[in-house]
């Protein structure tokens, strides 16, 4: 029996990145061998096993055939047979298709080493093609290793397979899966630009496609197309380190722009409920987590609001927050600032000042905390009157703060803008 470190451990320790998880292959054992040694059986449609000391993952070297189409389509073969070349081969891209031996020697039958020298994304075989899963790994990728490219002759096999349907027996569960990781990379806008140079975003992420070329107002977005407004966006949550949620939110803030009547663009009147309604069109279609779905079309539905805090009358301002059931999920509603914080910042031109509105909402949300619901209800004689008597409370707890602003240009200068 022979054990190898494949994969990502392999790839990452030759760009000098930290090695987090390590993946064996064996080559020249059985099942029966492995359990009788003590690893703990945990693959389901192929064999792999736990080590009984490290935990760390050990699979058969195996081939695939494809059988059927999608992902899911392929038929595993597993023996002592099976070299580890075999079991290279199988591998999408050839950085990731390079194997070292308990002595420290490489395998490296495809080019792997120097592709991460030329830092390319190379696929390994025409069996790349049998996945369509791979369309978006390598998207990933892209968001990940931001100083890789791909190559031709894989680009082109990827819009071959979004041509031939393939991205079409993608199900949800995993293209969100995918997704998901993708935005938590280091740039992923790099995913996004992927998946529209091959022709999977128009599959996948319609309603998001149809951002690209949808003009805005250059006063507010200097930048002018919306798609690109939107990578800006999910860039700027990615390097102020914002959470799966945000990032979710970011991407979809604005989908009701593709929606928007031809004859009033640039301007974008009204887009905000068309936009929370894509978002939880789009969140519900890929069964995104309920977190997620819901800051999602939050923010989509009052970034435009959010943006223009010292503009609006308490009485907006407590509305938008009883809306937003602020008090009861404040996190969610910070979070949901957090996401518009990223859409002001992410636009093309100078740098831009702190997105006032933030302390402006805290400052307005501590107000309403201050103000004793429970008291104000014991002293009401007419139970019915509560609500409005709480309400009326809490818009004078936030007029005391005195948060309009006479500087109304310095206003919209913070606002995200239509």
């Amino acid at each position: 029996m022979q054990c190898y470190v494949v994969g990502g451990a392999v790839r990452d320790a030759l760009l000098g990145l930290p090695v987090k998880d390590r993946d064996w292959v064996v080559v020249g054992s059985t099942a029966a061998d492995m359990l009788a040694q003590g690893f703990r059986a945990v693959g389901k449609d192929f064999p792999v096993f736990l080590h009984p000391h490290t935990q760390e993952e050990y699979a058969l070297a195996r081939t695939e055939r494809k059988s059927g189409p999608g992902y899911t389509g392929f038929a595993c073969y597993a023996a002592p047979e099976v070299t580890l070349e075999d079991d290279l081969l199988r591998r999408d891209l050839t950085i990731n298709a390079i194997a070292r031996d308990e002595d420290g020697r490489l395998i490296d039958p495809h080019g792997g080493v120097a592709d991460i020298a030329a830092r390319v994304f190379r696929h390994v075989s025409p069996a790349f093609a049998e996945d369509p899963l791979r369309i978006l790994r390598v998207a990933r990728f892209a968001a990940r290793f931001t100083d890789f490219s791909i190559a031709p002759e894989t680009l082109a096999l990827m819009r071959g397979m979004v041509a031939a349907g393939e991205v079409d027996h993608l199900v949800a569960e995993r293209v969100w899966q995918e997704l998901a990781r993708g935005l938590m990379e280091a740039q992923p806008s790099r995913m996004i630009r992927v998946l529209r140079d091959c022709g999977a975003l128009a599959q996948l992420l319609p309603e998001l496609e149809r951002l690209f070329g949808v003009p805005q107002p250059a006063l507010h977005h200097p930048e002018i197309d919306t798609g690109e407004h939107v990578l800006m966006v999910i860039d700027h949550a990615a390097a102020t380190a914002q959470p799966l949620s945000v990032r979710w939110a970011c991407l979809l803030h604005d989908l009701g722009k593709g929606d928007t009547p031809a004859d009033i663009l640039p301007h974008h009147y009204g887009h905000e409920l068309a936009s929370a309604r894509r978002a939880r069109e789009v969140s519900m279609r890929l069964k995104a987590p309920t977190e997620c779905r819901e800051l999602a079309e939050m923010v989509a539905r009052e970034h435009g609001v959010l943006g223009k805090a010292a503009e609006l009358r308490p009485e907006t301002m407590v509305k938008v927050m009883e809306r937003c059931d602020a008090l009861r999920r404040p996190q969610r509603f910070v979070l949901a600032l957090d996401a518009t914080a990223c859409d002001y910042h992410g636009r093309g031109g100078a740098s831009r000042p702190a997105w006032g509105p933030y302390q402006l909402w805290l400052r307005a949300l501590d107000a309403l905390r201050s103000v004793d619901a429970g008291a104000i209800a014991l002293a009401c004689t007419d139970k019915a009157q509560i609500p409005q008597a709480v309400h009326a409370a809490r818009v004078a707890a936030v007029r005391a703060l005195g948060l309009r602003a006479a500087d109304t240009d310095a206003v919209r200068e913070n606002a995200p803008g239509p």
